[in-house]
């Protein structure tokens, strides 16, 4: 399984993440949101060169002209409610994408102690088709997990990226253990060594939802 981590090279992502992370920044919420949508807009961008491609002519006010344009049909997928804005920067891109949405939310039955639970999925048909599923954390790997299998329900995608903002190294060698590694790829923006115990991700940002949409009751 491909993991990318941009964080590994200095980039504009360097400081988005910066941003997002820093208390004195991050309580902004329209700043927090866009930040999630450039860093879709990037990663968009970066899986696009991974795609295939189909030569097409076209004709301009002057003359015939040949063009390279992709030759994949493309699902865009997130994970509800942080990953909307991180969504919007994908679709930014790919506007001319399918998209699917699942909703994946922590029930707790103690303080520290949670299942995932899956209420709602709109997916088109994934067959043969190119997944790109995106939620900005990614503390166990649990939720990312079980919304996969939720979209399989849709059919067998040909490939999937799974982008993230922030993932836990947990998370990561969770993910390479469930998922098939021959057509899966991780698209991240940094990788934290630890989750504390209430799984969130350390240092991370706090809650993305919570900061893109507000405290939650």
């Amino acid at each position: 399984m491909k993991e990318t981590v941009f964080a590994d090279t200095n980039s504009l992502v360097s400081q988005y993440l910066m941003e997002m992370r820093n208390v004195d920044i991050q309580s902004d919420r329209l700043r927090f949101r866009r930040n999630l949508e450039r860093l879709g807009e990037i990663m968009a961008y970066e899986i696009s060169k991974t795609l295939k491609y189909k030569t097409v002519e076209i004709t301009t006010p002057l003359d015939k002209a040949k063009c390279n344009v992709i030759d994949e049909e493309i699902v865009l997928g997130t994970i509800f409610r942080a990953g909307v804005p991180f969504h919007q920067g994908f679709l930014r891109y790919f506007d001319n994408a399918e998209n699917a949405f699942v909703s994946a939310y922590r029930k707790y039955k103690e303080k520290e102690n949670f299942d995932i639970c899956i209420e709602y999925l709109a997916s088109p048909s994934l067959d043969g088709k190119t997944l790109i599923l995106c939620d900005p954390m990614l503390a166990t790997g649990a939720s990312m997990e079980l919304s996969y299998k939720a979209l399989l329900t849709k059919g067998t995608p040909a490939h999937v990226h799974i982008a993230s903002v922030i993932a836990s190294r947990q998370a990561v060698d969770y993910l390479k253990k469930v998922l098939p590694a021959e057509n899966t790829s991780l698209w991240l923006g940094v990788v934290d060594d630890k989750i504390n115990a209430h799984s969130y991700i350390v240092p991370g940002l706090g809650d993305a939802g919570d900061l893109a949409y507000g405290i939650k009751e």
